[in-house]
């Protein structure tokens, strides 16, 4: 879809009617960036920020919804495959705003006016731009690891089907404190030597400074609930080895009601090092990894709407559950 407006530089003219987020394409880092600076624009109330910078500097922007005093967080792409996640969450944001300051419900009659008093929902829609730039751009000679990244990606400079870390050949989604010394222990059963598209847990805990801005973040703000958006395989995962608090499957099993989406438990080196894994063993209190769609990661944007309809009343009932 082509929008009907132009940009230009900074101001916005794109008239009310028409819809900021384009969910048809490929959404890159710099279409999230514009995307944002249109929401604050239609929007002005909104809150947005900067979490961290990730290795080559790109901001990692949040959103705030709401001022109510309920906490919660939802996450995106941190696996560079995986950016689908990323328009999953500004859709998510764009609607909940239309309907604020329009004065209706949502999905199954959830109130954002609501639940802008009584919560306060924080996105931060790509946790891994600079991976999710390589996925989605190639890799170019300008950039500062292009020969360890040749080297990585065995001499090519196609990372479109492969590449889920970040531009330093960490997975991020291994590089949280929790059992991160088990994940790095079963790297050599995978044929994990060191940096490359996936697994590799880093040299140490929030070594790299997206999964540090990310923990930084939770660790800044009280939040009663995380998910970190993931695909593929319609499945929430709810606990990291016994920690999850018995509420953790409760409303697991409510997510799952209203997705249609199973319940799961991770297996093998899948289980250790996690974004949720770490809030979990650090907070007791609930965390969700959330795999949406089905297929090959990347998954087409012809899925997206099913993956939207499927996760839209998960986003507003963990605001408030």
């Amino acid at each position: 879809m082509v929008k009907p407006f132009l940009r230009a530089g900074q101001k916005i003219v794109v008239p009310y009617g028409y819809p900021i987020v384009d969910t048809t394409i490929k959404y890159t880092y710099e279409t999230m960036e514009m995307d944002i600076r249109d929401l604050k624009a239609r929007y002005p109330f909104l809150e947005t920020g900067v979490a961290g910078k990730s290795v080559l500097g790109r901001d990692l922007h949040y959103i705030r919804l709401g001022s109510g005093p309920n906490q919660v967080f939802y996450n995106g792409a941190h696996h560079a495959l995986e950016w689908i996640t990323t328009p999953l969450l500004m859709k998510f944001a764009e609607e909940f705003l239309k309907a604020y300051t329009e004065g209706k419900n949502l999905s199954h009659g959830y109130d954002p006016r609501d639940i802008w008093s009584k919560s306060s929902i924080y996105l931060i829609p790509m946790v891994n731009p600079d991976g999710v730039d390589l996925v989605l751009n190639g890799l170019h000679p300008d950039n500062p690891y292009y020969q360890d990244l040749l080297r990585w990606n065995k001499g090519s400079t196609d990372f479109s089907k492969t590449w889920q870390a970040n531009v330093r050949g960490v997975d991020l989604n291994h590089n949280y404190n929790a059992a991160w010394q088990q994940s790095k222990n079963a790297e050599a059963a995978y044929g994990i030597k060191g940096p490359g598209p996936t697994r590799y847990g880093g040299t140490a805990p929030e070594s790299e400074p997206e999964a540090k801005a990310a923990a930084d973040f939770t660790r800044s703000h009280d939040f009663r609930l995380v998910i970190a958006y993931h695909s593929q395989g319609q499945v929430i995962f709810y606990d990291f080895m016994g920690m999850a608090p018995p509420e953790g499957k409760t409303i697991a099993e409510q997510f799952a009601k209203v997705s249609g989406y199973s319940l799961g438990r991770s297996t093998g080196i899948a289980s250790y090092g996690g974004y949720k894994d770490w809030f979990i063993q650090d907070y007791r209190r609930p965390g969700y990894t959330i795999e949406v769609g089905r297929g090959k990661n990347p998954l087409p944007v012809s899925q997206f709407q099913q993956i939207y309809n499927s996760n839209l009343e998960i986003m507003l009932l963990a605001s408030i559950i």
